[in-house]
């Protein structure tokens, strides 16, 4: 149970820190101190978590995958929005760079995510 809650945790925060990163790099109107990175990582996955919780527990009465996905794009960026209201050393500007970093990081979670679940599928596989 422990190994299992490891694995979720750590690929969620290695796929958000992941997404951080290049949007860092690729996008010019987001930026990022080195200081702010863990800060910024750890503060977007518990407003995420939230956010998402809140948005499946309050918005949803019957789950579909297409209402699932758009559920984490826009708790993804509504995350964002509030990690940079946060966090100091991370500017962003511009509603297309929002757009994108938000495309950015809700790939690299889902990617993250598939891996982790993967992970805890073999981990089954092998008992």
């Amino acid at each position: 149970m422990l190994a299992r809650l490891a694995i979720r945790f750590g690929t969620a925060l290695a796929g958000i820190a992941a997404g951080i990163l290049i949007a860092t790099a690729v996008l010019s109107g987001f930026s990022l101190n080195a200081t702010a990175v863990l800060e910024t990582t750890l503060v977007f996955w518990l407003v995420h978590l939230g956010v998402s919780v809140l948005a499946l527990r309050v918005l949803v009465r019957e789950p579909s995958i297409a209402l699932a996905g758009l559920l984490a794009v826009a708790s993804t960026v509504v995350s964002l929005i509030i990690v940079n209201l946060i966090v100091s050393g991370l500017t962003i500007s511009g509603l297309d760079t929002y757009v994108f970093a938000t495309l950015i990081i809700w790939a690299t979670t889902a990617v993250g995510d598939v891996i982790g679940r993967r992970m805890l599928r073999e981990r089954r596989a092998q008992r």
